[in-house]
């Protein structure tokens, strides 16, 4: 890449990860109270699977670039912002236009990097480590000596919360495949596997009493087994809907039903509550408010990066101009942890 040349990965449309586009262009520049970061590592999460057959729910219309979050180093601030803020590497939460070399971020929307994190390791914690804190601290607030079910437990989000649930003093019992299930067991999980077991049999064997939380992005029949799980007092947080991934029709259907379940479940005189996490919640209404709880919430999960609590799991790394091949990797349900691309 050139000096003055930024790179880039569009999204066209409804298209095979062959189709994404990489294509070069002008390094943008920064505005009032923006900053430039120079990418160092950005991921492919659920939300692109989602977006490269249009079916997350709130995408903008195509064509666009994806990207959720990056880690970089600012190297321009506009007017407004703090030049001690050049040179500083930083994480940002985007939603879309993470992939691409350099990219123009509000100067407020950046959480500093702690030294001694390298980039990809922060890249892991980023989404990830953002709905995994907040589901587990600020909706289910599990507790010590709780138990847990996480589904997914080997993915991204999955294998982030079954560490920070751990450190907590929480049980954890977590499906995935059964050729993850050493490495679950070292992070201490109970393992059960979701392809030839019994889901709700089997917890109801690890805990006859129910469970205290279920963390599920499976959404569809998966997410009723979950509710059913639940101990009284429990609680159920639906994060997605990837059994409807690959589904034709309405994207926005699967999340609405999911609503409508909640709305039903929680006017239910049990004790039981259940929740659908939307990290972006809040902050149209307060966007202060939203950021400096986002601000705080990701600082801790790099504490706990740092402490060794959580234990950055990166699948792959690759340069984003083979982006096509890390999508298919993220896509085929044989790794663990975070595919994470690079400059």
């Amino acid at each position: 890449m050139n000096a003055g040349e930024m790179t880039k990965v569009v999204l066209p449309g409804k298209v095979e990860p062959e189709g994404l586009e990489v294509r070069r262009g002008a390094v943008p520049t920064a505005g009032p109270r923006q900053v430039v970061v120079q990418m160092e590592a950005t991921g492919v999460s659920f939300a692109e699977q989602q977006m490269r057959r249009g079916r997350y729910y709130d995408q903008p219309s195509f064509p666009f670039v994806p990207g959720y979050d990056l880690v970089g180093t600012v190297m321009a601030a506009g007017s407004g912002v703090d030049p001690a803020l050049v040179g500083t590497r930083v994480a940002a939460l985007l939603k879309v236009g993470g992939w691409a070399s350099h990219v123009v971020v509000d100067a407020a929307d950046v959480v500093p990097v702690p030294d001694g994190i390298g980039a990809a390791e922060a890249e892991t914690v980023v989404i990830n480590g953002i709905t995994a804190w907040q589901m587990l601290h600020r909706k289910a607030r599990v507790r010590a000596g709780q138990t847990v079910l996480v589904h997914g437990a080997n993915g991204g989000v999955g294998s982030v919360l079954v560490q920070l649930a751990h450190a907590a003093g929480a049980k954890v019992i977590g499906t995935a495949s059964a050729h993850h299930h050493n490495a679950l067991r070292a992070l201490g999980v109970t393992p059960v596997d979701y392809r030839t077991e019994n889901i709700p049999a089997r917890v109801r064997e690890l805990a006859p009493g129910g469970v205290d939380a279920v963390f599920d992005h499976v959404g569809g029949r998966s997410v009723v087994d979950s509710w059913r799980l639940l101990a009284r007092g429990g609680t159920l947080v639906s994060y997605g809907s990837a059994s409807t991934r690959d589904d034709e029709g309405s994207k926005q259907w699967p999340v609405l039903k999911l609503l409508g379940r909640i709305w039903v479940w929680n006017a239910l005189p049990n004790g039981r509550r259940a929740y659908f996490f939307n990290v972006w919640a809040g902050r149209a209404l307060s966007p202060s408010r939203f950021r400096a709880r986002l601000h705080a919430d990701l600082t801790e999960v790099f504490a706990a990066l740092k402490r060794g609590e959580v234990t950055a799991q990166i699948a792959a790394e690759l340069p984003l101009t083979r982006v096509a091949e890390a999508m298919r990797l993220a896509e085929s349900g044989t790794v663990a942890g975070k595919v994470v691309l690079h400059a």
